[in-house]
């Protein structure tokens, strides 16, 4: 466990009514907007989606859909819960009190507004009118018909569509479902015998509409052996603490086929050209008739052909791979250091192509149906450290401390320029995004408070020290039980609220450290609200902000270019902090000996202990900074994590102790 470092000792914005229109508003409120309210048919279970922007969680205001209208000829003015989900969602979880509240069964026409009394000034907030709401409230639900596919080729899991009304969507609503009943002939011959009648379930196309579905033709319905069936599917509304209700029986075949892979692509968006993975990502395969999800059944992926090793000749090889079963259509492959690939490889090391075949191979119970080969080439490239930088709601609001809630994607792009530059030349990829490609990534949140009341800029609390970057999966944020029972701090990421220590005045905020310096404060003050600054509103945006590519005329100027200050300062020092701490999950300082920090005190060492980096140099300003990983600690990087990038050939400091 590295030891921790400390530096210790828009549209519709309305108020309530009698407040005073010069008044400020609150940051996150300012761009409150309600664009959809959906869906349009409401039953009890039912979570209605509310869509717009600038929505806040509770801890910073509670917020309400208001309904205002007529139903059934009665006006209607309703206010329910709203529940926070992120800063474009929320959702009302409908019961039945609440439309016992509209009338029961009735449809309703008016205006939808979203209402939230703010903590930070206690004001209430409302976004635009959404005109014409239209909304059916229905106690049941009983579904119809319009069409079931059937007809022509299809495969085990395929995606049964059914078009028709009054669908169920899921959750508390209870579940539609498929009530498929007839009988099979095998392609092998024989007669055709009846099979067991099976409840399967109907899976909205759109979350937020009830016109149409999919149901998996299972393998539990008529095996994985191609043939023929012939029969009926009756779509049944199963409504929680409701009798079902079904629809009429529609006359449905299908001929079967063996599974088949189409393509086989890797990426996001998955790409089908110069196919090329590495540990710890999914090869995905496109086709039909995959199986899985279940002990009784399951997919191989059989592969036949020549592999050449970087350096060396080619060789015949046959392998079989078991991929991760995603649905009928899809399944993906993980590059992983367990199966036949990755014991055969050392895929931190080895690099190669295959060129040969991929047959898919499926079984159910005793039942095993082989399909056609593809052929296929494929690359298996250097190790790649994928990065999801989580920036949470938590650091969102967390920004408020320094009133720059408004600039958070200007300062989050110049945290992912810092990330960038620190790890030029290594095979890194930061993701502002969760990874879908990938099955092992690293995980760091950004939060607002050091939940271990430590005053810690940052923490990479995941397991032990790895050297040689083994793991790739690690997690900094959260809580690791086994980090506690050593004795160290157990919540992980980086928390942009103890920044504050670098202020002269951080104000019960966070603990003032050695460094502070009062050209801290002469960056935020023009915009903590603390210390009656002017959090930065939407028009301060209006104009543009300039893009800094040093900060040698910071502090001073203008607004627009404090501003501009502001974003290069907190991104600094927030990238920076990334670094160090991703650089400590990477097996660094001093990878392989003792030791999480360089041995003394560097100039622009990155992996220098926190209290021997000054708030100058974090912040790169007076000729500062930035913080790079010294020589050795870089060329270990470029070691483990092999780019075709060119290195980055900047003079670096010694690791040597200082």
């Amino acid at each position: 466990m590295r030891s921790w470092y400390v530096l210790v000792a828009v549209i519709g914005v309305g108020a309530a009514a009698g407040c005073s229109s010069a008044r400020t508003p609150d940051p996150g409120l300012e761009g409150l907007t309600l664009s959809q309210v959906a869906p349009t048919t409401i039953v009890p279970g039912t979570k209605l989606l509310v869509k717009g922007a600038s929505f806040v969680d509770d801890q910073w205001g509670e917020s309400v859909l208001h309904l205002t209208g007529s139903a059934g000829g009665h006006s209607i003015d309703v206010s329910w819960p709203a529940k926070f989900v992120d800063f474009g969602t929320m959702t009302v979880s409908v019961d039945g009190s609440m439309l016992d509240a509209v009338g029961g069964n009735v449809d309703f026409s008016g205006t939808a507004v979203v209402e939230v009394v703010a903590t930070t000034d206690g004001e209430t907030y409302k976004s635009g009118t959404l005109n014409q709401v239209n909304l059916s409230f229905r106690d049941v639900l009983t579904p119809t018909v319009d069409s079931v596919a059937s007809g022509g080729i299809i495969f085990v899991n395929e995606k049964v569509e059914v078009f028709g009304t009054n669908f169920l969507l899921g959750g508390d609503e209870g579940q539609t479902v498929a009530h498929v009943a007839g009988c099979f002939t095998l392609q092998s011959g024989g007669g055709c015998t009846p099979i067991a009648a099976k409840d399967v379930p109907v899976m909205p196309t759109d979350p937020l509409k009830r016109t149409e579905g999919t149901f998996a033709f299972a393998p539990s319905l008529a095996g994985i052996k191609p043939g023929t069936f012939q029969g009926t599917v009756t779509i049944i509304n199963q409504q929680t603490n409701k009798q079902p209700t079904p629809a009429d029986a529609s006359p449905v075949t299908y001929d079967m086929e063996a599974p088949a892979i189409f393509s086989v692509c890797v990426g996001d968006p998955c790409s089908e050209q110069n196919i090329t993975a590495s540990l710890g990502e999914y090869v995905f395969l496109k086709g039909g008739g995959f199986v899985g999800g279940d002990v009784n059944q399951h997919t191989e992926l059989e592969l036949a052909g020549n592999f050449t090793k970087n350096g060396s000749p080619a060789v015949q090889v046959t392998l079989t791979l078991i991929p991760d079963f995603v649905d009928g259509q899809v399944t993906r492959y993980i590059m992983n250091k367990s199966d036949e690939l990755g014991t055969s490889l050392n895929l931190y090391k080895d690099t190669g192509t295959f060129t040969g075949t991929i047959t898919p191979v499926i079984y159910y119970g005793a039942d095993q149906v082989t399909g056609s080969a593809k052929n296929l080439t494929f690359t298996i490239g250097h190790v790649r450290q994928v990065i999801w930088l989580d920036f949470t709601p938590a650091y969102v609001e967390g920004l408020r401390d320094f009133g720059l809630r408004a600039i958070d994607d200007k300062i989050r792009a110049r945290i992912l320029e810092v990330c960038n530059l620190a790890y030029k030349g290594v095979n890194m990829d930061f993701r502002l995004d969760e990874p879908k490609d990938f099955a092992l990534f690293e995980h760091v949140e950004l939060v607002g408070v050091d939940p271990n009341n430590m005053g810690l800029f940052g923490y990479d609390n995941s397991e032990g020290k790895d050297s040689g970057n083994e793991r790739l999966e690690d997690r900094i944020g959260g809580v690791n039980a086994q980090t506690q029972e050593g004795g160290y701090p157990g919540y992980g990421g980086v928390f942009v609220r103890s920044l504050l220590g670098f202020s002269k005045h951080p104000n019960g905020l966070a603990v003032q450290v050695p460094g502070a310096d009062v050209e801290f404060d002469q960056i935020f003050d023009p915009f903590r609200p603390d210390t009656g600054g002017n959090p930065i509103l939407g028009n301060d945006l209006g104009g543009s902000i300039e893009k800094l590519s040093s900060g040698a005329d910071c502090p001073g100027g203008d607004r627009p270019h404090k501003i501009a200050c502001a974003v290069w300062v907190m991104g600094n020092l927030v990238g920076g902090t990334l670094s160090h701490e991703i650089g400590h999950s990477l097996g660094l300082a001093n990878p392989f000996e003792d030791g999480f920090h360089d041995y003394g005190d560097g100039v622009n060492r990155l992996m220098d202990n926190g209290g021997d980096r000054s708030f100058f140099e974090r912040a790169e300003l007076e000729g500062q900074g930035p913080g790079v990983f010294c020589d050795t600690e870089y060329a270990y990087l470029r070691d483990t994590l092999p780019s075709s990038e060119p290195s980055n050939d900047i003079e670096r400091p010694t690791c040597d102790a200082q």
